[in-house]
């Protein structure tokens, strides 16, 4: 099962796809919402992570995007911010939300919840 991770931290998102490959996801990283685009039109993946807040394009505004691309996606958010209107926004269009920074383990749960596994 592909996943692809979107944060503009690069040193967390590369140390993610990291620890998720580690627990035998395949998972791909890009740092900006226009790399996630030309990236999920190479690859089918089941599962995007993305961070809520980054420059030039928000984790909203590209899931905005790829539903149109990819219809049937999953979504899961991560902010280090953990506004409000953040949580609100990204709990309500997300199958879960986490604050950075996020325990692996309870991300990896959360994966396995979207995929049904």
């Amino acid at each position: 099962m592909k996943i692809l991770l979107v944060d503009d931290e690069l040193e967390l998102v590369s140390a993610l796809a990291e620890r998720l490959s580690f627990r035998g996801f395949e998972a791909d990283w890009v740092t900006s919402g226009e790399e996630a685009m030309d990236k999920i039109l190479e690859k089918d993946y089941v599962l995007a992570i993305l961070d809520v807040k980054m420059p030039r394009m928000s984790g909203l505004e590209l899931r905005k995007r790829l539903e149109h691309l990819r219809p049937g996606l999953k979504y899961i958010f991560l902010s280090g911010h953990g506004s409000e209107d953040d949580y609100n926004a990204g709990a309500a269009k997300s199958d879960s939300y986490f604050v950075k920074p996020v325990k692996i383990e309870d991300l990896v749960e959360s994966i396995n919840m979207a995929l049904g596994n």
